[in-house]
């Protein structure tokens, strides 16, 4: 009697635990500064979990250390849902490789996965000053200067660096690497004002820039032409296939956050991003909707990504200083 006592107890708590999260506001944590690609899906997705779950949700920038100060804090968090992260691919799935000696957790094992949110385009975009206006004129002035064109990332080891250095192992070519810490925020103002030349970034950060005619496309990353800028040729048909990181964006918790909680905040977010007036809204600025069937489902793909990138970097011999 006791044993059934016991086990009923526990079915029981876990639906109750469900339906009382959440009781007080939840902090998500950001890893890079206001601005960039992170930070715009955190604040959407934190304005709707605060609409439709009834509680505050926050959003609180820690950039710095390559995104490793939010993955520490998030890790190191209490495991009750009210300490979340918005990361991608950098953060969840190269740092662990990059910073394997630094870190003080390991992501894959110290995280788990709640939902894949979107994926964003990325394309190589140049300050509107820059006199190349394609990929085979900048790997011409590379070639005439080596050294002498920085190109920016949101830190090292990050996917727009890793992105270059294979984009310059290609071309054999040498760009100077300035990494900003403050993440696309602070690079792309950076790139504006003539800081740095060239990059790789997410079109959702520098779509209203180049429309501007304050950046300009140099090349798309995806295997077909963007709509939104049907004249830029892709980075495969300018010679350079296979090269550049369509990335994700998603929403982890402390490993041992019980299941009903990360259950209820899938769900949640399931319900929100695939509204269809939100997901209209989200491909206007340039991420497409890709939210995980199940927290189990982007886990394991969180897992499958660190294990290829490390791969990768073992086979390219790249070395992070």
């Amino acid at each position: 009697m006791r044993l059934s006592a016991l086990l009923f107890c526990m079915f029981a708590v876990a639906p109750a635990m469900a339906q009382e999260y959440p009781a007080r506001p939840v902090r998500i944590l950001v890893p890079y500064g206001p601005g960039g690609a992170t930070d715009i899906i955190a604040r959407i997705v934190a304005q709707r979990l605060t609409e439709s779950m009834g509680q505050t949700f926050l959003v609180e920038n820690r950039p710095g250390a390559n995104g490793n100060i939010a993955l520490e804090a998030a890790a190191k968090a209490p495991p009750d849902g009210y300490t979340l992260l918005v990361g991608n691919v950098s953060t969840n799935a190269i740092n662990e490789n990059v910073f394997a000696q630094q870190l003080q957790v390991k992501p894959s094992r110290d995280l788990v996965g709640i939902a894949k949110l979107v994926e964003i385009p990325h394309i190589v975009v140049a300050a509107a000053n820059f006199p190349a206006n394609n990929i085979a004129e900048l790997v011409a002035a590379a070639k005439k200067e080596p050294g002498k064109i920085n190109f920016a990332s949101v830190g090292l080891g990050s996917y727009p660096h890793l992105d270059m250095e294979r984009l310059m192992k290609a071309a054999g070519i040498e760009l100077t690497h300035v990494p900003y810490k403050g993440g696309a925020g602070q690079a792309i103002p950076a790139m504006i004002a003539g800081e740095v030349q060239v990059a790789f970034f997410n079109m959702a950060s520098l779509l209203p820039h180049i429309k501007s005619g304050r950046l300009k496309a140099l090349a798309a990353v995806p295997s077909q032409r963007l709509p939104e800028l049907p004249n830029v040729p892709t980075l495969a048909e300018q010679g350079f296939p296979g090269i550049g990181t369509n990335a994700w964006q998603g929403m982890f918790a402390p490993a041992a956050t019980p299941k009903p909680v990360v259950d209820r905040l899938h769900g949640a977010l399931l319900g929100i991003l695939t509204r269809p007036d939100q997901r209209d809204a989200l491909a206007r600025q340039m991420m497409s909707v890709e939210v995980s069937k199940s927290p189990q489902e982007f886990t394991e793909l969180v897992r499958r990504e660190t294990a290829s990138w490390g791969e990768f970097l073992r086979e390219a011999r790249i070395q992070i200083d």
